[in-house]
């Protein structure tokens, strides 16, 4: 994950101007939550719709693509039409505050939030960022002024655009939206117990920035030297996107045809298959013993496998080629730093599918687990994706009702075991905690 920053504050505060200029010179990625929520009562409001009638602007949901661009500063789409500017106005601010008491609404809008955070050093402005969006954030910031000095700002803001508010109006919204934003039921305006006050009242806007700035520095500074000894950047996976259901179904089949040949020819004996995750996008990581493993690895997973091949055996006839490419393997260069695979791995598991790893790298001759590679740990903590141990057993060499014991573990989730970084010695821990479980399945050392 990367460096996430929530600033909170009520209307008129100058969130986003500041935000704006924090996330430039930091390097930042500016996300205008605020803006969301505008777009979505521009949209009702355009359409006669109430703002306030909850039922008509769930309703109207499914019909609304909200879309963050960045072309030089942040702009705003709704349906692809551009409404950055459209969306500023005062009518639209109090439907803001109207449409963001909406359960439905909130929900909408949370996941796009969190993806952002997720994959970005991010500045994220809004009304419940660091309670209720970002509520782990390294950083959290509440900026606020008087009632007056926030009113007499969006006054001369408004009048530079040519909109014939006044002053009082003005004023009259503002309070209006604090009382509303402090009173709803869902996620209030409140500040987050470790957020740290600004007050900008007697601040410049360059001044409030420069002390936005130097907060984040100060609680993000060890975080800093921490990452930069980082391999690769974080990038969890959504788990959003599921395999296809009509792969789903022909894969099932399949797989149960295999399932029955297998326990034909193999004396073949499953344990922990309730551990086996129901979904995709997880990493199986298990000794090596036989060109079988995958299959045998396969047989109790509802969703697809990808696996990692030497090279080699992708220069073979065609038609071997094309039959472990259907069957989810994909080339990796032994020995040299093969970097593209990881990418690779991540894509297979962005995709829904199952990842098989074989930490040791080569095949086992006697059984005994050898030591692991790092790879695994890698791929792991940059997925921050469950990592399910898998432990295959048999004597001498596979053949004709061979006795085959295969042991699925728990599952180990990076973070809970502290792993959320790539740096060097957390692959270590998270490495030493895969083999170790590994080996204690393959020597029956589990419940």
């Amino acid at each position: 994950m990367g460096i996430n920053v929530a600033l909170d504050g009520p209307s008129g505060a100058g969130k986003s101007t500041i935000a704006k200029m924090a996330a430039a010179k930091l390097g930042f990625v500016y996300v205008d939550t605020g803006a969301m929520y505008r777009t979505i009562a521009y949209s009702v409001i355009r359409d006669g719709i109430d703002p306030a009638d909850s039922e008509k602007v769930k309703a109207a949901l499914s019909g609304i693509k909200i879309e963050l661009k960045n072309e030089g500063t942040q702009q705003v789409f709704l349906n692809g039409e551009n409404v950055s500017d459209l969306i500023r106005t005062p009518e639209i601010s109090m439907g803001a505050s109207k449409v963001s008491a909406v359960p439905e609404v909130r929900a909408f809008l949370l996941d796009l939030q969190k993806d952002i955070a997720k994959a970005n050093d991010i500045i994220m402005d809004g009304r419940d960022i660091g309670t209720v969006v970002l509520p782990d954030a390294q950083v959290k910031i509440f900026l606020t002024a008087s009632a007056e000095e926030r009113a007499n700002r969006r006054f001369k803001e408004l009048q530079e655009k040519g909109d014939p508010s006044t002053y009082e109006e003005v004023l009259a919204d503002i309070n209006q939206r604090d009382y509303n934003d402090t009173h709803r039921e869902i996620a209030p305006l409140r500040q987050a117990e470790d957020a740290v006050l600004v007050d900008s009242s007697a601040l410049t806007l360059e001044e409030t920035a420069d002390e936005i700035i130097k907060v984040i520095k100060e609680k993000t500074g060890k975080k800093k030297e921490r990452r930069s000894r980082e391999l690769m950047p974080v990038r969890p996976i959504s788990k959003s996107r599921h395999y296809s259901r009509i792969k789903l179904v022909f894969y099932t089949i399949l797989r149960y045809i295999v399932m029955g040949l297998y326990h034909l020819y193999y004396n073949i004996h499953y344990e922990g298959v309730e551990n086996v995750p129901k979904d995709g996008g997880n990493v199986f990581a298990s000794n090596h013993r036989s060109y079988q493993d995958p299959v045998f690895i396969a047989i109790h997973t509802r969703v697809p496998l990808s696996y990692m091949a030497k090279e080699e055996l992708f220069e073979q006839n065609v038609l071997f080629k094309r039959l472990i490419i259907f069957f989810g393997a994909f080339p990796v260069t032994r020995g040299k730093g093969d970097t593209a695979v990881i990418d690779t791995s991540i894509e297979k598991l962005e995709m829904g599918r199952n990842l098989v790893i074989f930490p040791e790298g080569t095949r086992s001759k006697d059984g005994k687990v050898g030591p692991g590679k790092t790879g695994v740990a890698l791929i792991a903590a940059v997925a921050q994706t469950k990592i399910v141990p898998v432990g295959i057993i048999f004597e001498g060499r596979l053949g004709f009702r061979k006795k085959v014991t295969v042991r699925y573990g728990e599952p180990v989730l990076p973070a809970e075991i502290g792993v959320t970084g790539t740096d060097p010695k957390s692959l270590k821990k998270l490495k030493t905690k895969i083999m170790e479980d590994i080996t204690n399945l393959v020597e029956g050392n589990v419940n």
